[in-house]
């Protein structure tokens, strides 16, 4: 089965990825608070399963072969399909769960209107704030990932327009030793970002010209070696949460 898949080869990001981004148990809590009572869900681009409940029933959607392959065996089997095209009936399950995907869909608008015509129960959805990305400072070292993240996050108020009334947006705070690893979660540990396994399961690197994250990792290798990073930044390193752009949206 051929599907469009998103703006990112999973193939070429996806070989890392469930080593690096983990589901962090803290902001899994959240997720699945937000579930409320529901014993189905669906999952749209569920990925490798990260935030996915264990003591429910999970019905994955995933278009990345890559990304369904690395799976493990203690979840389900993953379904090849879109969010734009869910292949379920209206109102076939209690709740529905999209976490940080929207900015893959090719249409998220129609991805999030599908989550909401198959969901009974609570849509929840894990996203960033496009217009709250220069929190973190490592925008400072590469503008450039800003710009192009900013472009690809759908707008809060889209999502919430797409998912009606009664949807609430919820700030996600960003621990300290997050496990999940998307740029923000490494506010407090600058180091990490100079292993290329890190950056290649973060799929705003691959949007950027040639030569801009070499450049970028230098400045920032430079940087820490000379304590100017310290210097500028250090507060981060003892820092227990980090206030950033990460969102969770529930639609009831």
């Amino acid at each position: 089965m051929s599907h469009v898949m998103g703006d990112t080869d999973y193939d070429l990001v996806g070989t890392a990825y469930s080593r690096i981004r983990r589901t962090d148990p803290r902001i899994a809590a959240l997720v699945h608070d937000a579930l409320g009572v529901a014993r189905t869900v669906v999952n749209v681009g569920a990925g490798a399963g990260s935030y996915e409940p264990l003591d429910r029933h999970v019905l994955p959607v995933e278009p990345s072969p890559a990304m369904r392959a690395q799976r493990p065996a203690h979840l389900a089997p993953a379904i090849d399909g879109v969010a734009q095209h869910l292949p379920f009936d209206d109102d076939a399950v209690d709740a529905a769960m999209a976490m940080v995907t929207l900015h893959q869909w090719p249409d998220p608008v129609a991805g999030l209107r599908e989550m909401r015509r198959v969901a009974r129960g609570p849509v929840v959805v894990l996203t960033f704030d496009g217009d709250e990305l220069d929190r973190l400072w490592l925008m400072d070292y590469v503008p450039e990932l800003r710009t192009a993240e900013a472009a690809r996050f759908p707008a809060v108020a889209t999502i919430t327009d797409a998912l009606g009334p009664g949807t609430r947006v919820h700030p996600v705070r960003v621990p300290i030793d997050c496990v999940d690893g998307f740029t923000e979660a490494y506010y407090a540990r600058p180091e990490s970002f100079l292993d290329p396994a890190v950056r290649r399961a973060q799929s705003a690197w691959t949007f950027l010209e040639p030569g801009v994250e070499e450049r970028a990792m230098e400045a920032l290798a430079a940087d820490l070696a000379s304590g100017t990073w310290d210097e500028r930044y250090g507060g981060h390193r003892t820092q227990p949460e980090f206030d950033g752009a990460l969102r969770l949206i529930v639609s009831p």
